[in-house]
């Protein structure tokens, strides 16, 4: 696979506009994007787990459960969640909104949003905002409309890439992510549109999709809050004019590889942005009887607050990584227990190895650092991104709704 350039534009048949239509009120930036394909594309998604979904995660669930989606409409600055039975009806106007002006279903229009939660959308301006949304698509903007979702995010996520398939053809996967707070594991506000030109049918699309979104959208944390809009959507709308995609095939594990390589470049990008963040940090952990065991050990270490702040700190405070270790629920020997910070052995067989601590201090000043956790002789092993947490994360969460 390689890279290029183009985000959800970049495969063939979509177009993206984006309007500033002052939906959090006093402000001219850029807060509404529409995707759009030539045609009805597959779709499939992965929600939130939160019980109190936003009206735009449930209407969304029903647009990927009749299997077809042609285009996308999202705003930022208001989540219209907990809204009540009107915040249902202003999805619908919205999405019809949307439809009249591209000459679609209602039904085909996916409506995503992110911002403040418990007031109601204004209308007025998501209607204007649509308008011109939908005068000004073109081929060249994915990285406007990736802007236009940005809440408290500094930068837009985006990325794409192509891949051949058997018999000379090739198609392309782009995406665009907004994601800086209330990110954690179980689809964290997170969002995330991911457009295709492949062919490819729902059923394997969602099965894709999952399991990328587990392995890259699931194994990332900022502060460990699971949003009530939390959205991943992709679109397949065959227009590279391929042969179809089909699981278990060469072409099928291409695409695979891909999907799950595009949700790791965003996932990646979100967590670098992470609101105060100023680490990137790496939990490995190994030797797990399975997978799924070694990504909860994972993600217990790089949600606790204990861990994150020890990050920021820049302290190699590796008894923390252990406790966290030992209560992620999962069985084994601690005797056994081994943990790295990049290449230098900080504990082995359970304890303290014979490091110095000013050169572990060293690589936590970085950027960028790995911890290594083995629990074992298993076979299993996930990785997990986290941030730090600092004093900055406390000063942008203290005053949001100002």
């Amino acid at each position: 696979m390689k890279t290029v350039e183009g985000g959800v534009c970049a495969p063939k048949g979509y177009t993206a506009g984006v309007a500033g239509a002052g939906v959090k009120p006093g402000t001219t930036r850029l807060d509404c994007g529409l995707i759009v394909s030539e045609g009805p594309a597959a779709a499939a998604g992965v929600f939130t787990r939160n019980i109190v979904k936003a009206a735009p995660v449930t209407w969304c669930q029903a647009c990927c459960s009749r299997g077809q989606v042609q285009a996308i409409f999202v705003n930022s600055g208001n989540a219209n969640a907990c809204t009540g039975p009107q915040g249902d009806e202003d999805v619908r106007t919205t999405a019809e909104t949307a439809a009249k002006k591209l000459g679609i279903a209602p039904e085909l229009v996916a409506v995503c949003s992110t911002g403040l939660i418990g007031a109601r959308l204004p209308m007025n301006r998501i209607q204007r905002g649509i308008a011109q949304a939908a005068a000004n698509r073109s081929e060249h903007g994915s990285r406007s409309c990736a802007e236009a979702m940005m809440t408290t995010d500094t930068v837009p996520k985006e990325a794409s890439l192509e891949i051949p398939l058997e018999g000379g053809a090739t198609v392309r996967l782009g995406g665009i992510a907004k994601g800086a707070g209330m990110l954690a594991p179980n689809m964290a506000t997170m969002l995330a549109f991911m457009t295709t030109d492949a062919a490819i049918s729902r059923g394997a699309l969602q099965g894709f999709l999952a399991e990328a979104v587990d392995k890259t959208f699931n194994s990332i944390s900022v502060d460990n809050d699971t949003s009530t809009n939390d959205t991943v959507l992709i679109l397949a709308n065959g227009a590279a004019d391929a042969p179809p995609i089909e699981p278990g095939t060469p072409d099928g594990e291409r695409f695979r590889e891909a999907l799950g390589a595009l949700c790791r470049d965003l996932a990646l990008q979100l967590v670098r942005d992470g609101e105060g963040a100023v680490k990137l940090v790496t939990i490995h952990v190994r030797g797990a009887d399975s997978e799924s065991e070694a990504r909860r050990v994972a993600r217990a270490i790089g949600c606790s607050q204990l861990c994150k702040t020890a990050f920021h700190g820049e302290d190699p405070n590796w008894g923390r990584i252990a406790c966290a270790a030992g209560y992620a629920g999962v069985e084994f020997d601690p005797g056994a227990l081994g943990i790295c910070l990049n290449d230098m052995v900080l504990v082995r067989q359970g304890q303290a190895a014979d490091y110095v601590d000013e050169e572990a201090q060293a690589l936590m000043q970085h950027e960028t650092f790995t911890f290594t956790v083995d629990i074992g002789t298993g076979p299993g092993e996930a990785l997990f991104w986290t941030t730090d947490l600092s004093h900055e994360y406390i000063r942008i969460n203290a005053d949001y709704r100002s």
